[in-house]
């Protein structure tokens, strides 16, 4: 049953129950709502729902590269840890090994934020069919702004064991086999 009126569609809730009531008391009027909310909760509830598996599938990725990213670094820092010891050793100073892993680590998130713009913009034309109307499939602001989170992560998964590696005690890192 439908009910159009000026006021407020719930206020009218109790006078409609009544007059369905006087009609037949043995109608049960069942989840009584605003039309338009009825109609947004049915209508944009796929949208919503691949919006949220798109936000949980994302942060899942994100959270897998960040870890990725940071155990290849801790493994390949892990590796050099006779090398750095050697540079602390002859002179080099915290700030330099800080440095030195951080840049090591950046080129390889360079590298893959840059071969993965090259795949999206080349995959762009393949969705683009799939997107909603007025959506582009190259979206500047979206890409920046991608691109701006990897390379933030990035930085934060490669300076945990840059620092690791900065804080190595010379003769303990000469002594490591």
């Amino acid at each position: 049953m439908v009910v159009r009126s000026a006021q407020a569609p719930m206020a009218l809730m109790n006078e409609v129950q009544q007059a369905v009531w006087a009609a037949d008391p043995g109608v049960a009027l069942m989840y009584p709502d605003a039309l338009d909310h009825a109609i947004s909760q049915t209508l944009y509830a796929g949208p919503r729902f691949a919006l949220l598996l798109m936000i949980i599938f994302g942060s899942v990725g994100l959270t897998l590269v960040t870890v990725g990213v940071y155990s290849v670094l801790a493994y390949t820092t892990a590796q050099k840890t006779h090398e750095i010891g050697i540079r602390m050793a002859l002179g080099a100073e915290r700030g330099n090994v800080l440095r030195l892993v951080v840049i090591e680590g950046l080129r390889l998130v360079l590298a893959g934020v840059t071969l993965g713009l090259v795949v999206s913009v080349l995959l762009g034309r393949a969705i683009e069919a799939e997107l909603w109307p007025g959506v582009k499939p190259y979206d500047p602001a979206t890409l920046a702004s991608m691109v701006l989170l990897l390379l933030t992560t990035g930085v934060l998964a490669c300076w945990i064991p840059a620092r690791r590696a900065a804080r190595v005690d010379p003769m303990v890192a000469l002594r490591y086999e």
